[in-house]
């Protein structure tokens, strides 16, 4: 589906809210809501509002290791599972 057919005007989302939130959750496709001409809003469903958050913190921590290694804050992974089998004895 094209997002250009998923851009609205305040006033529809105030006439059509539950319309609105049963295609949201249905289709997972978000839309866009317009104030005076503007966009001003992205709305969409609670379930892929969390599948992007969990997606983002993903390709976080890939930039996050991806930083460590280029700043060679990497040790060999034989050591790393040594240290975790070592914590894994005293706990």
């Amino acid at each position: 589906m094209k997002y250009s057919t998923q851009i609205k005007p305040i006033s529809y989302l105030k006439a059509h809210t539950a319309e609105i939130a049963h295609q949201l959750a249905e289709q997972r496709v978000p839309m866009v809501i317009t104030q005076n001409g503007e966009a001003k809003f992205v709305l969409q469903d609670v379930a892929t509002f969390e599948q992007m958050q969990e997606t983002m913190a993903l390709l976080k921590l890939l930039a996050l290791g991806n930083q460590q290694i280029e700043a060679g804050k990497t040790i060999p992974a034989k050591d790393a599972i040594r240290k975790l089998r070592e914590k894994k004895a005293i706990a």
